[in-house]
């Protein structure tokens, strides 16, 4: 028996033996039993913010829905504008509200981009809910932001539990670092400018937190893509948003030192650490890296390269991106299969997928 097509599933819609949903239906499972991957043209990283303009329509009427509870319950940022007790108990009705849509646009209609806005109206509700308690148990500025980062990412642990959106995963990032810098400001310790958070030679531990939290979430979005190299499930989009985190607190971290320390030889180690970057991005097959990267590289030749010429540079800059991102799957599958084996590199997604041709729509 000859494999079913979907040339065969659309004459079966035409014929009137199914309906165009049991047909996508069989078209998914079919992908997710090959592995998607497979069956892509091996281009694009998976990436996803809506599936279709009803999406983007439903999330204009939620944004719109929530504008108008804030506007008319009195809430904002800090709270109620009645009281913080008020503020505790409308953010938590917030909260209960915005669980009861998830259950339906998430769970039940599987829509990506109100997933999406719910998750964040929810982070907002729960960052009120923490610094309303904060004006209750009346902290001090810098406690309060810290207590209500720590809240809101344990209310967003508890709603990636039930609902599984990989977006939560990066305002889960955002709040333990936000958390994390918090506690530091806490015992007196302020950055003098935006820089500092990055430089490892400025004063205070901003910078070495900054990258050492970058590595544990390279760590677990590492763990998230190991655990679905095929790239088919939640898991693998949840790995994607945490690389989009973790790769510019580490990049940015080493890049601007070296790029702000004016000896030649900071200058060589800076076009050698992105160099290496870019070689990583291509192993684990995250463009995240890479792209973190692109700013400072732009940055020196700018600087290094005085007029006409530094235009050439970046010339040469775009062209290069462009046709890596043309033939990344063929540059990959030559790099990796270079690579000696190393730890994890069977995990790692597949390098020896053929591009399948691109479908003539009918």
């Amino acid at each position: 028996m000859s494999d079913v097509t979907r040339d065969d599933l659309r004459a079966a819609v035409g014929a009137g033996l199914m309906t165009e949903a049991q047909a996508a239906s069989l078209i998914n499972l079919a992908e997710e039993r090959e592995g998607v991957r497979a069956r892509r043209t091996g281009l694009d990283e998976p990436f996803e913010l809506f599936k279709g303009f009803n999406e983007i329509f439903i999330v204009v009427g939620l944004s719109i829905l929530f504008a108008g509870w804030l506007g008319l319950t009195g809430l904002t940022i800090f709270g109620a504008t009645q009281g913080f007790i008020l503020g505790m108990v409308l953010s938590v009705v917030a909260m209960m509200a915005l669980v009861g849509l998830s259950r339906y646009f998430t769970l039940t209609r599987r829509m990506v981009a109100p997933s999406i806005a719910l998750v964040v109206m929810y982070a907002a509700s729960a960052l009120q809910f923490g610094l309303s308690f904060s004006a209750m148990m009346d902290f001090p500025f810098q406690t309060a932001w810290t207590v209500a980062s720590a809240m809101g990412g344990v209310l967003l642990c508890l709603h990636y539990f039930f609902f599984r959106v990989p977006f939560t995963v990066a305002l889960i990032a955002v709040s333990v670092v936000m958390t994390a810098f918090g506690i530091v400001t806490i015992g007196g310790t302020f950055p003098d400018n935006t820089q500092d958070i990055f430089l490892l030679s400025a004063d205070g531990p901003f910078a070495i937190l900054t990258i050492i939290l970058g590595l544990i979430g390279l760590a677990i979005a590492m763990a998230f893509d190991m655990s679905d190299p095929h790239r088919v499930t939640r898991r693998a989009a949840s790995g994607f948003w945490l690389h989009v985190i973790a790769a510019p607190a580490i990049v940015n971290t080493v890049a601007l030192t070296l790029f702000q320390t004016p000896d030649a030889g900071a200058k060589v180690a800076l076009v050698v650490f992105i160099a290496i970057m870019a070689l990583f991005a291509v192993i684990i097959d995250r463009r995240s890296f890479l792209v973190s990267g692109v700013g400072y590289v732009v940055a020196l030749s700018i600087s290094v390269v005085e007029g006409e010429g530094a235009f050439f540079v970046i010339l040469l800059l775009g062209a290069g991106l462009v046709l890596l991102g043309a033939q990344w799957e063929a540059m990959r599958g030559a790099i990796m299969r270079v690579l000696p084996a190393f730890p994890g590199k069977s995990k790692l997604p597949p390098w020896n997928v053929i591009p399948a041709q691109s479908e003539v729509s009918q």
